[in-house]
């Protein structure tokens, strides 16, 4: 029986971000809509506690014989632990050196757009990574055309295997007790939300400026979201903006029970990324009828297509104005939530899984959303014209198969 391996090690991550949510959610619809005859197992490098990558449907994860920080040298020096399978996903830049047929997943091109906003660490490793992925991969999956142009004019021999298949979006309905949990909180009854790990990337020492001016007239922020790196301080930017500290509050991590309750009570989202590759929160916030405001990052306009406020990046003032814009008028809200609603409602992660399956079999490439810039339905754009073919197993040497209990089917996991 034929077999695609999937690398889920992201989902294992300390702060596993949106690409920990892609790895989960695509490994999940992979499982769902395999073809007849395929099966789907996954790997992760070595873990204790392998419950947060168990994905219903697939076989594993199966750990290989090393933990996290040496598999990412191993196989940032190309070397073993080989994977076994017919074909081999990586749903991050983090893949075997060695393995064909196989498929990446590349999820920006922020190492070389916006370097600053990541460690040097890195950026070293994702652009050695990236590179051995756009020289060696049969196909590179991006989830956006922005990250596809960053891409092809980094390595244009390589354009032909760019693949763009636009993530899905996780439906995020609000719990029966919703008000209970906010209430739990002490959550304002209107507040501008928004969704992100800390790190610099993200603009949110942007949004604190924003909501200290008066033009934002008194909106209240809430931050949902892990510490990443770059040491960001929310009480020390909020302090250093004057922002009272009955203006903002930070809930951290949660699980995707208690952020749909949190969706349901806000007036708005809010995105001011410097840099992004797609932009799951928006597209999640959209899905549940929250209105967005976002950066002019290539990728949110992208995403977005038309149904967002967008704002200059790194620009408070126009930020402060487009909140006050939104919060101050319930009926271009509605519109705005009407609009998001039908944008989300174009995407899925099983019609992406369908097209990634394409690329593993050999077929041609399905559309799986619109991610065209203007806005406009569209198929998702395949740049490439060569697909991988079916090839036998490689060796299964170095592989290690223990694996944990099986998944919830109902399982869902927050990795924001």
């Amino acid at each position: 029986m034929p077999e695609l391996t999937v690398v889920v090690e992201q989902c294992l991550a300390p702060v596993p971000g949106g690409t920990g949510r892609y790895a989960w959610e695509i490994t999940a619809a992979l499982s769902e809509v395999r073809p007849p005859g395929w099966r789907v197992r996954t790997v992760s490098a070595w873990h204790r506690d392998l419950a947060p990558a168990s994905v219903p449907g697939a076989d594993g994860p199966h750990r290989l014989p090393a933990g996290r920080r040496v598999l990412n040298r191993l196989w940032e020096k190309g070397l073993p632990p080989w994977v076994s399978g017919s074909s081999v996903h990586a749903t991050t830049p983090l893949a075997p050196g060695r393995r064909k047929p196989l498929v990446v997943t590349v999820h920006d091109a922020v190492p070389w757009t916006h370097p600053e906003t990541l460690t040097p660490r890195g950026v070293a490793w994702h652009k050695v990574m990236v590179n051995r992925a756009m020289t060696r991969a049969d196909a590179v999956v991006v989830p956006s055309t922005a990250v596809a142009d960053d891409l092809a004019g980094l390595f244009p021999a390589a354009s032909d295997r760019l693949h763009v298949i636009g993530h899905g979006v996780t439906a995020l309905e609000p719990p029966a007790d919703a008000v209970a949990r906010r209430a739990r909180w002490n959550l304002p009854e209107r507040y501008v939300l928004t969704v992100a790990t800390l790190e610099p990337r993200k603009g949110l020492d942007v949004l604190i400026r924003a909501l200290a001016l008066p033009a934002a007239c008194g909106a209240k922020l809430v931050v949902v979201g892990p510490t990443g790196w770059g040491g960001i301080d929310l009480p020390a930017v909020a302090a250093a903006a004057e922002l009272p500290p009955d203006r903002w509050q930070a809930l951290g991590r949660i699980d995707d029970v208690d952020l749909a309750a949190v969706l349901d009570g806000a007036g708005l989202l809010a995105a001011p990324s410097r840099a992004e590759g797609f932009g799951l929160p928006v597209l999640e916030a959209m899905a549940a009828g929250v209105p967005v405001i976002c950066s002019d990052a290539p990728a949110l306009v992208e995403v977005t297509g038309g149904a967002a406020v967008v704002v200059r990046r790194d620009d408070p003032a126009a930020l402060a104005d487009a909140i006050s814009g939104v919060l101050g008028d319930r009926v271009a809200a509605t519109e705005l939530a009407a609009k998001g609603r039908s944008r989300a409602a174009a995407f899925s992660w099983a019609a992406a899984a369908r097209a990634v399956w394409d690329l593993h079999a050999g077929a041609n490439s399905v559309a799986p959303a619109p991610v065209d810039r203007a806005g406009s339905r569209q198929d998702v754009i395949s740049l490439g014209r060569e697909r991988p073919t079916s090839r036998s197993p490689r060796d299964h040497h170095h592989e290690v198969t223990t694996t944990p209990q099986s998944a919830d089917p109902n399982q869902r996991r927050r990795f924001q």
